[in-house]
């Protein structure tokens, strides 16, 4: 393979809100901190260890906004772009790096109408699973005599 690929995909939740830094020239950039959790059993002592990784998002203009307005500490969002790597010098004089996840497209998991977020799969687990309330139940004879 000849080429090379540089692409991020997390699911996590935001560490906080979304910081906006406004430009002269309309543009903007808003970052956010997100968590995304690995938990694991150790063998040893069998207890549940969960491992927390935080991750610097940036998303840019009108991306930006849409993320400023809609998402909130604590949401769980789908978040899809490249790793990006920066340089600076602190007051020291000493060189500093950060990596960031350079976002390129992301959707929000989080429904607004619930207090709680509940993972989609649950949600599609519970609805396959919850009866119909408007379908009154019938014995299997009659599902068997349907000609389809």
């Amino acid at each position: 393979m000849s080429g090379t690929l540089n692409k991020v995909m997390l699911i996590g939740h935001l560490g906080d809100q979304v910081k906006m830094h406004y430009f002269d020239d309309k543009n903007c950039v808003g970052r956010f901190p997100l968590a995304t959790n690995e938990t694991y059993t150790n063998k040893q002592t069998n207890e549940k260890v969960t491992n927390t990784e935080w991750h610097n998002v940036v998303v840019r203009n009108k991306a930006a906004e849409i993320c400023e307005k809609y998402l909130n500490k604590g949401d769980r969002v789908y978040i899809e772009g490249r790793l990006k790597t920066r340089k600076w010098q602190d007051d020291k004089g000493s060189d500093r790096y950060s990596t960031e996840i350079v976002c390129t497209d992301f959707t929000f998991l989080t429904n607004k109408n619930e207090q709680n977020p509940v993972p989609t799969t649950a949600v599609s687990a519970q609805a396959q699973t919850t009866p119909n309330p408007d379908v009154k139940e019938t014995d299997n004879n009659e599902i068997n005599d349907l000609p389809f």
